[in-house]
């Protein structure tokens, strides 16, 4: 029997989007967009006169810290994740749930309030715990609906049928296709060429050169506003936890007077910096904190590989811009990126992305996987080195529960970002210090563990704010 392997891009792992969440805010978005384009092709579109939505599960239960019935509203509109103003996004809401009517992709107004057409179901649905169902009474009296799930990293699938099968089970269409880490080692070996460049082999087979650098170009743009932004952003988060923005402290007593007018000359101002090694922790803190305090306040972020833990890479990459290599460029970006974006989708394929299926380790866990091997590639490791720093990242974040207070991706979450991207590092120059071919854990089997160790955890403690932090500790008192 063929082995069929799973195509997934660079830039399926690493999304540009909204925050607070990839899996709560980016995926019902997308939702919403998928469900108005199926409405179209079944020529329904134009025959709506009233919809309702049903969030399950994790979806239910943390839905309002992490926006989704934001977010779904957006979809509903049609607007792009990607390019749409996040400075507009509550005026917007804030006029729906007013006027009680919505503009339905831009297109045709129907009566819509979001407060009681927006149902909030605390039931599981079977095929996931992240569950979204779009219904619609149509002009004819007919009523149709449709079901999505939200699997983590902005991903959304429809429960497998009969006529998707062939779609979802898709021969892999890569010069090297890759579905454990075993085999992009043998690729390494045989082709004599570094993980990056298998990557970027792959990635050319769906797109050129000039496109996969200006797609890259993008993602990082997008990183380092999201790091220059939060450095320099001060106040109260949103959501009602009165949780204080410290990037901002931090960053101003480390970088001091020194002037700058962008995120460009920012980077050479702290390259200028005299960095001393207490100093390098809360730099790369620092990084990791901005990133996910403007995901936390619905800025724009990218996933990597999901919204709550998109400030480990950036920090990471950014360290390694600022303090190991100052001469670092748009080539050490694209090798970075590649890495780790194809890292990231070997956990996708072997185990989850989904806090709501495994816990943090999905998260936190995978990005500093991610990170780690990315570095490693950089300092000049080995592709058994690359995967070796990526397994010590992840071996150490085993079994890390998603308990966020409130629902909101803010406590312990942000502050998880930085841990993240401190252990990524560390495990990065443990890695390279090591010799690969005495590593006791492959990669693979600390994949695989991690899955079984994600089946194994109570719901409580999988982004339902029903256990851990979540309910122990007091929101009054935050």
């Amino acid at each position: 029997m063929t082995t069929r392997i799973e195509s997934i891009s660079v830039f399926d792992m690493l999304k540009i989007g909204v925050g607070p969440s990839s899996s709560h805010t980016l995926g019902p978005w997308r939702a919403g967009l998928r469900w108005i384009e199926a409405l179209k092709q079944k020529e329904q579109f134009d025959l709506v006169e009233s919809i309702t939505v049903d969030l399950y599960g994790s979806l239910s239960l943390t839905g309002k810290g992490h926006a989704t019935d934001i977010a779904v509203i957006m979809g509903l509109l049609g607007t792009d994740p990607v390019t749409y103003p996040i400075e507009n996004i509550q005026q917007e809401v804030d006029g729906i749930k007013s006027k009680q009517v919505i503009h339905l992709n831009g297109e045709r107004h129907i009566s819509f309030d979001p407060v009681t057409q927006i149902k909030f179901n605390r039931k599981f649905l079977e095929y996931h715990p992240n569950g979204i169902t779009f219904r619609a009474t149509l002009t004819n009296g007919k009523k149709v609906s449709e079901s999505y799930y939200s699997i983590g990293g902005g991903f959304v699938i429809q429960k497998e049928r009969k006529r998707s099968k062939q779609k979802m089970e898709a021969f892999s269409h890569f010069p090297f296709p890759i579905q454990k880490a075993t085999e992009l080692l043998e690729y390494c070996k045989v082709e004599q060429k570094s993980v990056s460049e298998v990557v970027l082999q792959n990635e050319l087979s769906l797109r050129t050169e000039a496109e996969i650098n200006d797609g890259l170009r993008d993602i990082w743009q997008v990183m380092l506003d999201s790091m220059y932004v939060g450095c320099h952003t001060e106040g109260i988060l949103p959501g009602g936890l009165n949780v204080q923005r410290r990037a901002f402290t931090t960053h101003k007593t480390l970088i001091g007077t020194r002037p700058y007018d962008n995120p460009i000359e920012w980077i050479e101002t702290i390259r200028d910096t005299e960095v001393k090694f207490r100093q390098i922790l809360k730099w790369v803190s620092c990084f990791a904190l901005a990133v996910n305090e403007v995901n936390a306040s619905l800025g724009r972020v990218v996933t990597a590989p999901t919204n709550g833990s998109a400030g480990v890479i950036p920090a990471v990459m950014m360290y390694y811009m600022v303090i190991e290599n100052h001469d670092a460029n748009f080539r050490d970006i694209r090798k970075f990126l590649l890495v780790a974006g194809e890292i990231g989708s070997l956990f996708k394929k072997g185990s989850t992305i989904s806090a709501a299926m495994g816990g943090c380790q999905a998260e936190i866990g995978v990005s500093s996987a991610m990170a780690a091997g990315a570095l490693t590639e950089l300092m000049g490791g080995s592709p058994e080195q690359v995967l070796m720093a990526a397994e010590i990242a992840m071996e150490h974040h085993l079994g890390l529960t998603c308990d966020p207070i409130g629902g909101l991706v803010q406590i312990p979450c942000i502050e998880r970002n930085a841990m993240g991207a401190i252990k990524a590092i560390n495990a990065c120059e443990m890695a390279l210090d090591a010799d690969p071919t005495k590593a006791k854990v492959p990669l693979d089997k600390v994949i695989s563990t991690m899955w079984e160790t994600a089946k194994d955890m109570t719901t409580k403690y999988k982004e339902t704010s029903e256990g851990g932090l979540a309910v122990h500790v007091n929101i009054s008192d935050c």
